[in-house]
């Protein structure tokens, strides 16, 4: 883990740096780091060059870092609450609640007065109400058990998707299908400095919370009875998990939209390369999934110049061969099975 991280960590810098160099007009490498010692005390660059990447594209290369990081380690996070390879982070249900408020926002104007950010005020609303609902759900029918999580998610995320469905049915603006899918596909073409301070602080908080709890973690993963006999408070690891993960998750989603199989993928690369031991593969499956995330929107933003592709549908084409090709692999375990 310390040499892989030792080795993700400048990637992850330089990822950034040349990211920031494509879009509709590529910038060379050069420009790139001219404007960014411009601001930092170097020589002044033309103001069309500063514009361009400060203002435009660094914020939406470090949002894809932010949120490619979160949804992996939230993967992580779902996977070893609920026990199940094939976990998300959109399990739980947030996703779809999201998918709601964002779609009222759209369709019937909900939330208008906050301008700018009315959308994002939207999907985290829905994603917050929709864990509310499974949390409360769940606690009603006996507690937060695997099954009983995965179950009450799949129910209520195929409920909350009917409702959005209805809401774009019902709507009188033309383009509204389309707005709506291509959020729930996820993008990250509104990015801006103010929309970085949310998903970095929850994402810090998460990240040090869960490394925190990284032994108790690797115990819940083999078994609650097992965790429970290591002394491990198991009911109070699962409600907190569920918190942590649901918030997280909910802001991501304000912000970038649905971005499929990050969560699910990366989580089981990372412990391929370090192992299950959650205080080593958090963070590879960290700066991994930034890394990741960051150049599926490089190309989802020259692949068909001068529109953009929605995230998901890179992150599908490459995910599901990837997950494919891991799970072939013979020594690959998860939870005590292979």
């Amino acid at each position: 883990m310390p040499v892989l991280v030792t080795v993700l960590l400048p990637l992850t810098g330089l990822t950034v740096v040349l990211a920031t160099g494509f879009g509709a007009e590529p910038l060379p490498v050069h420009v790139v780091v001219d404007a960014l010692r411009g601001r930092f005390g170097g020589a002044p660059v033309d103001t069309a060059y500063d514009t361009i990447v400060w203002d435009i594209r660094l914020p939406r290369t470090l949002l894809g870092l932010v949120v490619g990081a979160g949804l992996a380690v939230a993967g992580a996070a779902v996977q070893t609450l609920v026990r199940n390879p094939l976990a998300d982070p959109y399990l739980l249900g947030v996703s779809s609640g999201a998918s709601v408020g964002a779609t009222a926002v759209i369709t019937l104007g909900v939330l208008s007065s906050a301008g700018l950010w009315a959308l994002s005020l939207g999907a985290l609303t829905g994603a917050l109400l929709a864990s509310v609902l499974v949390f409360g759900i769940a606690m009603l029918q006996g507690g937060l058990t695997p099954l009983r999580l995965v179950l009450t998610g799949t129910v209520l995320s195929a409920a909350f998707s009917s409702v959005a469905s209805f809401l774009v049915f019902k709507s009188a603006e033309p383009q509204a299908a389309q707005s709506v899918l291509f959020w729930l596909l996820g993008s990250l073409s509104g990015a801006t400095w103010e929309m970085l301070w949310l998903p970095t602080a929850t994402l810090a908080t998460s990240f040090v919370l869960l490394m925190a709890a990284s032994g108790w973690l690797d115990a819940l993963a083999v078994g609650p009875d097992t965790a429970a006999a290591l002394g491990v408070p198991v009911p109070a690891l699962r409600t907190g998990l569920f918190v942590l993960t649901a918030v997280l998750v909910g802001v991501l989603v304000a912000v970038a939209g649905g971005i499929g199989f990050v969560g699910l993928v990366l989580p089981h690369l990372s412990r391929l390369l370090v192992g299950p031991r959650h205080r080593a593969s958090l963070p590879v499956a960290a700066l991994a999934g930034g890394i990741f995330l960051v150049w599926v929107d490089v190309a989802a933003r020259i692949a068909v110049r001068p529109t953009e592709i929605p995230l998901s549908v890179v992150t599908g084409l490459i995910g599901a061969p990837v997950f494919l090709i891991l799970l072939g692999r013979r020594t690959y375990r998860f939870g005590g099975e292979s």
